[in-house]
């Protein structure tokens, strides 16, 4: 229960839509509380006064008072159904943003290199099924089973008050039972396989994509009939542990069903008992068996919760260590003041577990407000480079450091705050213009960003488009061409106001003479800054001071 905590503290502050939301589902069930209590009140006293009547005896019966009430809470229970459905569902998604704003903040806080080993599909489980079963932490786990306790306590409380402690002690273990089977048996019941499920299922998912991906290679090999019958053999262990846990959930919800129907049977049977010595009428005992089964509205949602428990603080478990760890994880010591902007390369060696090394002893200094272009073939290394000098992965052996000494290393949020670097793939979000370029620097104005683009050269395209900076791009920047979109976020590394500027491949997809004119214009704009370029050949470079090949 303790991998729960964080996301709990997380929730709970939103207390107070929490608490409206919990409010208008405990009026809906008291409101059919009410409902049922009253008309079974009502239809028994009904049927008593005809019976009295036809015996030839006088009753005054008044049927005004009780049928406006039941039309009360009818009206009340739909009306607070109705808010209740939109205005928890709207609280749920709530809950879900601040969830994945949680886990964004808390994998982007943490160094590129350590989310290396995760596959798409892992993170497809992350953002998905993982996420879904933390959002319902609230609407079906915390809500249902703190308004079962409440009202069930209540409603005892009254039974002691209105019939006798007799009936409200048998009452009140009747009902008990049931909440501990909904809730404790079921979960001893099922944890361990609905862990196991959410594990096999993330398997099945991975093993699926994969499965589509490389349908063309496993088919090539023939193996694609092997991978597929490995796939189905998984996906049949999953339903095989889905039955067995909606078995049990099914059995201990029947097992909950039956202690509250018992629950009611013998309150009616105790109330009889009372009606006979006179001391309650029999339309009052009549209300108590009815009011009892519609505690069944609560209790009926918290077996297939409990059940799933299991899963949920599996996943639970699995974002916490996704999230885990100092940001700081592979840099040593911290800045007593603000880094310089100089990188030094010292025996550094980079690569992939299981393949030769990329990069191998390679040392090199980059002096503050130096200009230097490497350049190189593909496969020599530059993106490895760039990657170090960014902050994003460390050598496997030697030092990649950000001025000072090499036991002076900044944060690794401050190395990114202190870095801007465009990588050698362009990606644009589906979003405007403007949002786009604001992502390196929230706080740019607008003249800022006309600045910027004009000096890639992009001022008289945006001019013509006719919201300007409040364009829509489209997924992965489809409404702009290849170098527009390389121009676009080439503005939105030189608007952010860092000192190191990283360019891996800036002029990809530009002509000649287009790069010429981006080439000249940033060149002002990179005035005092430490720049660090790669490219493949010395025509693809903005303008620097020093260049060395690979």
């Amino acid at each position: 229960m303790n991998e729960l905590l964080p996301w709990l503290r997380l929730i709970m502050k939103r207390r107070g839509r929490l608490a409206a939301g919990a409010a208008l589902m405990a009026l809906t069930v008291i409101a059919g509380l009410g409902l049922l209590a009253l008309s079974g009140w009502f239809i028994t006293a009904s049927a008593a006064a005809g019976l009295l009547m036809a015996a030839g005896v006088r009753v005054a019966f008044d049927v005004y008072v009780p049928g406006g009430g039941i039309r009360f809470f009818a009206l009340t229970r739909t009306l607070a159904r109705y808010g209740e459905r939109v205005y928890n569902h709207n609280t749920v998604l709530t809950l879900l943003a601040d969830l994945r704003i949680r886990l964004f903040r808390g994998l982007a806080s943490r160094p590129a290199a350590s989310h290396a080993s995760r596959r798409g599909s892992d993170w497809l489980s992350r953002l998905t099924s993982d996420l879904d079963n933390l959002d319902t932490l609230y609407l079906r786990l915390m809500a249902p089973t703190g308004l079962a306790l409440l009202l069930s306590g209540g409603l005892v409380a009254m039974v002691a008050w209105v019939y006798s402690g007799l009936v409200a002690l048998a009452a009140g273990l009747m009902l008990g039972a049931a909440l501990v089977v909904a809730t404790f048996v079921v979960y001893h019941q099922t944890a361990t396989l609905s862990r196991r499920r959410v594990g096999k299922l993330e398997r099945v998912r991975g093993l699926s994509i994969e499965h589509l991906e490389a349908q063309a290679e496993l088919k090539a090999a023939g193996t694609d009939k092997t991978n597929q019958m490995r796939l189905l053999d998984l996906a049949e262990n999953l339903s095989g542990d889905q039955a067995k846990m909606d078995q049990r959930i099914g059995w201990c919800g029947s097992g909950s069903s039956l202690l509250m129907h018992t629950a009611a049977v013998a309150s009616l049977w105790f109330g009889l008992t009372l009606v006979e010595s006179g001391q309650v009428s029999g339309p009052i005992v009549a209300a108590l068996p009815l009011a009892l089964l519609g505690l069944n509205e609560l209790y009926s949602v918290l077996p297939d919760t409990f059940g799933r428990l299991g899963g949920t603080i599996s996943s639970a478990t699995r974002l916490n260590r996704d999230m885990k760890g100092s940001p700081d994880e592979g840099l040593t010591g911290q800045y007593g003041s603000k880094p310089q902007a100089a990188i030094k390369w010292q025996n550094a060696s980079f690569g992939y577990p299981g393949l030769p090394p990329i990069i191998t002893n390679w040392s090199f200094h980059v002096h503050t407000a130096e200009r230097v272009g490497i350049v190189g073939r593909s496969g020599t290394g530059k993106s490895s480079l760039a990657d170090m000098a960014a902050g994003l992965v460390q050598p496997t052996s030697g030092h990649c450091w950000l001025g000072g000494k090499p036991g002076e290393q900044p944060h690794w949020q401050a190395w990114l705050e202190h870095v801007s670097y465009l990588t050698q793939t362009t990606r644009l979000l589906e979003d405007t213009l403007r949002n786009n370029l604001l992502i390196g620097a929230p706080e740019a104005t607008d003249a800022e960003l006309w600045h910027v683009l004009e000096a890639v050269c992009l001022t008289e395209l945006v001019l013509t488009l006719p919201q300007k900076l409040d364009t829509w791009l489209g997924a992965y920047g489809r409404q702009v061409s290849g170098g527009e979109a390389r121009r676009i976020a080439l503005a939105r590394v030189l608007v952010k106001p860092a000192k190191l500027v990283i360019l891996d491949e800036p002029f990809t997809g530009l002509d000649s003479h287009t790069r010429d004119r981006v080439r000249t214009r940033i060149s002002r704009r990179l005035e005092g800054k430490t720049l660090v370029a790669f490219a493949h050949s010395t025509e693809a470079l903005p303008t620097v001071d020093k260049m060395i090949e690979i």
